[in-house]
C-alpha cells in the first residue's frame, strides 16, 4: 500500500481545490492513497468566512472522480443545511466513502473554533479497499475518549489530519511536537494501528504551522517524518496486516 503525504500551505480561500487536483494528478498513477492536511481545500483561519466559504459535497464530486484513480484524505469545511462542520473526507473509486466530523473543538488560547463549527458526535471506523480505516481531525487525539474508543474499534490504518500552529519553542526544539509525538505514539500502540499524521505549513495571522507530518508503525516506532515549516510531498509504503501480531497480543489480558 503506498501513500502519499502532502504537507502543503494552503490559501485563505477557496483555490485550494484547483491546486489539490492538480496535486492528485500528478501522484494518482504512482500511490494508493493521498493525505491532505486538515481544512486543506479552505485554509485554517476563516473565522467570519466559514459559511461562505465551506463546501457542499455537490461541489466536490470532483474529488470523488479523481478518487477513481487512487483513494483521497483530505480536510475540508463542510456545509450541511445551516450547519457547518470540520471535516474530513475519505473518496474512494468514485464516491466519499466516509466523512469524520471534528468531534473536539478547540475554543481556548489562539483557537475559536467552537465559534464557527458545529461539532461532529461520533468517531468511527470504516471500510476500505485497504483494510478497516479511521480519520481524526486535530484536537480529537487529544482526548482520552478518542483513544479508549480506537483502541476498542483496531483500526488497520488511522489517518490524523492536522492544521498545528508551531509554539512553545525549546532548547531541544518544539513541545508542541513533543506532545504530538507522545499522543500519536500512544495512539498507534493502544489501537495496534498504523497511523499516518499529515499537519499542514505556512502561514494565517500571524499563525505559523510547523509540519513535521509522520508515519508511525504499530509498534509505535515512528518510521518517517517529514521536514518543519516546508511544503513536501513524500510516498511511503504500509503493509495493513504487518500489525497483526500487535492485534492479537491485544485480545490477551
Amino acid at each position: 500500500m503506498k501513500v502519499t503525504l502532502i504537507q502543503n500551505a494552503p490559501r485563505l480561500n477557496r483555490s485550494n481545490l484547483s491546486k489539490v487536483l492538480e496535486i492528485i494528478s500528478a501522484s494518482a498513477l504512482s500511490c494508493d492513497v493521498i493525505v491532505f492536511s486538515e481544512l486543506a481545500l479552505n485554509g485554517y483561519m476563516l473565522q467570519d468566512k466559514v459559511f461562505e466559504d465551506a463546501w457542499s459535497l455537490d461541489e466536490l464530486e470532483v474529488l470523488a472522480e479523481a478518487s477513481l484513480q487512487c483513494d483521497i484524505v483530505i480536510g475540508a469545511a463542510i456545509k450541511s443545511n445551516s450547519e457547518t462542520y470540520n471535516s474530513a473526507l475519505y473518496f474512494s473509486k468514485g464516491t466519499l466513502v466516509h466523512q469524520h466530523n471534528k468531534v473536539h473543538l478547540p475554543n481556548y488560547g489562539m483557537f475559536e473554533e467552537a465559534r464557527y463549527f458545529f461539532r461532529g458526535d461520533t468517531i468511527s471506523s470504516f471500510q476500505t479497499q485497504y483494510g478497516k480505516a479511521a480519520m481524526l481531525v486535530c484536537e480529537d487525539v487529544w482526548r482520552a475518549q478518542t483513544l479508549s474508543e480506537l483502541s476498542l474499534q483496531k483500526p488497520d490504518i488511522i489517518y490524523v489530519i492536522a492544521a498545528s500552529p508551531a509554539r512553545d519553542f525549546l532548547d531541544e526544539g518544539m513541545l508542541i511536537e513533543q506532545q504530538w509525538n507522545a499522543l500519536l505514539t500512544s495512539t498507534a500502540l493502544l489501537a495496534s494501528s498504523h497511523v499516518v499524521f499529515v499537519n499542514r505549513v505556512g502561514f494565517e495571522d500571524g499563525l505559523g504551522f510547523w509540519g513535521g507530518s509522520r508515519y508511525i508503525a504499530p509498534n509505535g516506532e515512528m518510521k518517517v517524518k517529514l521536514e518543519y515549516f516546508e511544503e513536501q510531498a513524500l510516498q511511503i509504503k504500509i503493509n495493513p496486516t504487518d500489525h497483526a501480531l500487535q492485534k492479537w497480543l491485544a485480545k490477551i489480558d
